[in-house]
């Protein structure tokens, strides 16, 4: 936990108490007062129906009358000819001098106390995926439930208050790939191989926090991340900017998860939901979405849903709460596959065919000139 809210609310120290946000590490801010951590206030000031974007919230400030300021739109208020102030945006608004002087200021927007009012924050999704619920006859059948193609409900947090106002569902590329066999076939296997990312950025962020410098931080990052994973479940460059680039935000495993998933094309967006509130005033959205083992299941579930009656009305739930299940052999069957688009996963293997040529070639390149030049 972080213990000055007061800091919290203005901003983290990217290099401190973000990562220890991040990391789960315990931490302990300087605080001006006990009081002033406990008052902050929120504006919708894009009218949007939020107060979720940077600039619409902060930390109240103190005032020579012992009441509190919110600095957001803040004006300096208007002396008449008898000298007495008034507030230019309304004469409901107390003019008040802040405890560091200068003229009489106001403010439109009310300030609240944390102790009585908390800021109400959501966890994350939690939604393991299907779970095996039988085992497997002498034959090798299934004798549980079969679901193909199923998936499991995620969330990523864009830039709020929360996050530190970094875009935690920036897409940074396919990081994760697509189709490479049974070793990583299932979506259980994918949220592995992205918690394998999650693991180098921890230990990134210890050597950075003993002393390292920011590359010797990364490659022990980089290391980290690199044991026990299958190197072709993974690009492992891009994992590493991914890593390095999550490293300085307020960014938590989930977050780091979906967006590594959404980015290699294998998660559908659902919508927004608001993931931390004050007073009724949403602090910080997340995006729902339905995140599959592969592309191919993802646009398979995206076009196939819609034929069949049994998601009528309910195609995938809410973006608090979505509905990630698999497809049941009944339901497969009868998907009219001549209704769907799959030029899209046509397009990736085509592309990721002349790459691996390209690939390909310049070894054999490599290897000719090593040997007309030993």
């Amino acid at each position: 936990m972080i213990g000055c809210v007061t800091n919290r609310y203005r901003r983290l120290d990217p290099r401190g108490a973000a990562l220890a946000l991040v990391l789960g590490l315990g931490v302990t801010l300087a605080c001006p007062s006990a009081a002033h951590a406990q008052q902050i206030c929120a504006a919708d000031l894009n009218n949007n129906g939020d107060a979720a974007d940077e600039g619409e919230q902060a930390s109240c400030l103190g005032t020579t009358s012992g009441a509190w300021l919110c600095p957001i739109q803040e004006v300096d208020c208007v002396a008449n000819a008898t000298g007495q102030y008034s507030c230019p945006v309304g004469p409901q608004y107390a003019c008040l001098v802040k405890s560091t002087g200068g003229t009489p200021s106001c403010s439109p927007n009310q300030c609240a106390d944390l102790a009585t009012n908390p800021v109400v924050e959501e966890p994350p999704i939690d939604d393991p995926g299907t779970e095996p619920n039988g085992g497997i006859d002498a034959d090798g059948n299934c004798m549980g439930t079969i679901e193909i193609f199923s998936g499991r409900g995620v969330r990523c947090r864009p830039a709020g208050l929360s996050t530190t106002f970094s875009n935690c569902c920036k897409d940074k590329g396919k990081i994760v790939k697509d189709g490479m066999g049974s070793s990583i076939s299932s979506v259980g296997t994918k949220i592995a191989v992205a918690k394998g990312v999650f693991t180098g950025m921890k230990a990134a962020y210890t050597a950075f926090k003993a002393g390292a410098t920011a590359s010797q931080a990364a490659s022990s990052g980089a290391n980290a991340l690199i044991v026990g994973l299958d190197p072709t479940s993974i690009a492992i460059s891009l994992a590493i900017n991914f890593m390095i680039d999550f490293l300085f935000s307020g960014c938590d495993q989930q977050d780091m998860e979906t967006a590594m998933l959404d980015s290699s094309g294998m998660c559908h967006f659902i919508g927004s939901y608001c993931t931390s509130s004050f007073l009724g005033i949403c602090l910080q959205k997340a995006h729902g979405e339905c995140c599959f083992n592969t592309k191919l299941g993802r646009i398979i579930q995206e076009q196939g849903r819609p034929q069949l009656k049994s998601f009528n009305g309910n195609l995938w739930g809410t973006a608090k709460k979505p509905m990630c299940r698999g497809f049941t052999p009944e339901e497969f069957q009868a998907l009219d596959f001549s209704k769907i688009d799959l030029s899209e996963y046509y397009a990736d293997i085509e592309a990721r065919a002349q790459s691996d040529i390209q690939i390909d070639m310049g070894e054999r390149v490599n290897a000719y000139l090593k040997a007309i030049n030993p």
